[in-house]
């Protein structure tokens, strides 16, 4: 059963005479442990109605290429094979997301929705609600405890957000029971002028689509809920028992490389908290931390904070310290086009840049020291923030969500505490080469990424 607190009507409109329930799948891209899924096949049974599921697949997504677009694509090829296994339509339409669903809702009882916190996913959301003709309700299936139920406000920190959200986690952490439809609706036939995407050949429909394509698709993770499983069995088998002592070591891979799939939906964040706390690793609080309340302080941070792509989302003190260290002479300033070809003179920076750009995913812990090297070579503070965060959502499977956001934004001091203060810092947290070579055999890593890049 989904909880109530995940619910929200989006209108008062009352059910309609129609032909089928319509689930919007956007931002929850799986088959497998989906409130918003099992809301709408409970509710298709309910009303004896086929429960049809639509995706909109727009060309114009924000800072959207062929990396993206492949790994998603991946993942909606494998979720219609699960939805048909279930005895549910999946269409795929190339149009904008609330163009589409506003067209099959036209012969819909009820649409049901999931929920996106990016300003891009909200609007859609709004837009349909001023001219759908039938009830919108959004369930939340990408967090384990509902934003609003996390916390009332933007939270200052992770330990201000970890004091509310703690009490609320155990209710929310429990198993969703697969609804078994009633009603097959995958010989349903829909005819719309909107066209159709077929998804038996991944590369014929991406060489039709006028995308990016100035970034190349990664070998290094395939999309789809069935890749996030088997990496997830991985990690729990032969990693998470190391995980709190050597998450942070670059040279190790003790990482569960489970963002990019949460980052399109393709696995749910309260499958992955059972599956760790199933088991009796001395690891499983520390991975919890960073799944559950790190992950979705990033979300509280985007709902509450309309300038999450701004230095103005800063708290003060670090706004403060950025501009009275703004002018401080640079030892180095790289362009842009030094910084993406990984051309510095730090062999470290160099190898966690090129990791991003072959991989699609870069170490957590070398971001850290990327994000933070990035203000000490450009001109200025906003200069800076502009280049991490165009190299992130270019390259990183994982960027342009909230994590991304949260975590470009975190190198210049948001979610931290003022330190000692240094040149060109000021007060925000340092990183330097030497401590790289202080914890880790980092000459490792930069050993690892160059034999990836030849």
């Amino acid at each position: 059963m989904v909880q109530p607190e995940r619910i929200k009507n989006l209108n008062e409109k009352p059910l309609k005479e129609g032909d089928y329930v319509l689930y919007w799948m956007q931002s929850s891209q799986r088959a497998h442990h989906n409130p918003a899924l099992e809301y709408a096949a409970s509710k298709a049974n309910q009303l004896q109605k086929q429960l049809i599921v639509y995706f909109g697949l727009t060309e114009k997504y924000p800072e959207a290429n062929l990396r993206h677009y492949n790994f998603m694509l991946e993942g909606l090829k494998d979720l219609k094979s699960s939805l048909i296994k279930r005895n549910i339509k999946f269409l795929v339409l190339k149009c904008s997301p609330n163009v589409g669903v506003i067209e099959l809702s036209k012969r819909a009882v009820m649409v049901v929705v999931d929920r996106g916190y990016l300003k891009e996913q909200v609007k859609w959301r709004e837009n349909v609600v001023k001219v759908i003709e039938c009830p919108l309700v959004q369930v939340e299936s990408d967090v384990v405890v509902p934003v609003e139920i996390a916390s009332f406000k933007e939270e200052y920190s992770s330990a201000t957000f970890r004091r509310r959200i703690k009490p609320q986690i155990e209710r929310f952490l429990v198993p969703l029971k697969e609804v078994s439809l009633d009603r097959n609706s995958t010989s349903m036939e829909l005819s719309t002028k909107i066209p159709e995407i077929p998804l038996e050949d991944i590369d014929e429909v991406l060489s039709r689509l006028e995308i990016d394509r100035s970034v190349p698709k990664t070998e290094h993770f395939r999309g789809g809920t069935s890749n996030a499983l088997k990496f997830l069995d991985e990690f729990v088998e032969d990693k998470l028992d190391g995980f709190a002592e050597l998450r942070n070591d670059p040279s190790l891979d003790h990482l569960s490389n489970m963002s990019p799939y949460l980052h399109f939906g393709q696995i749910s964040p309260v499958h992955i908290a059972l599956r760790v706390m199933g088991t009796e690793s001395h690891s499983r609080d520390a991975f919890l931390e960073e799944l559950i309340v790190r992950r979705e302080l990033a979300v509280n941070f985007i709902h509450y904070n309309p300038n999450y792509r701004s230095l103005d989302a800063l708290p003060d003190w670090a706004i403060k310290t950025l501009k009275e260290h703004e002018h401080d002479g640079r030892n180095y300033i790289y362009t842009l086009e030094e910084l993406e070809t990984a051309h510095t003179h730090d062999p470290y920076w160099n190898a966690a840049q090129m990791e991003m750009v072959l991989k699609g995913k870069m170490h957590g812990y070398m971001r850290m020291y990327w994000g933070k090297k990035m203000l000490e070579w450009t001109e200025s503070p906003q200069k800076a923030f502009e280049t991490a965060l165009y190299l992130n959502n270019k390259y990183e499977l994982d960027g342009r969500d909230p994590n991304g956001y949260t975590g470009v934004l975190w190198c210049f001091g948001k979610h931290d505490r003022a330190w000692k203060e240094r040149k060109i810092f000021g007060k925000v947290r340092y990183m330097n080469a030497n401590g790289l070579k202080r914890k880790f055999k980092i000459d490792s890593y930069v050993e690892d990424m160059r034999s990836i890049e030849t």
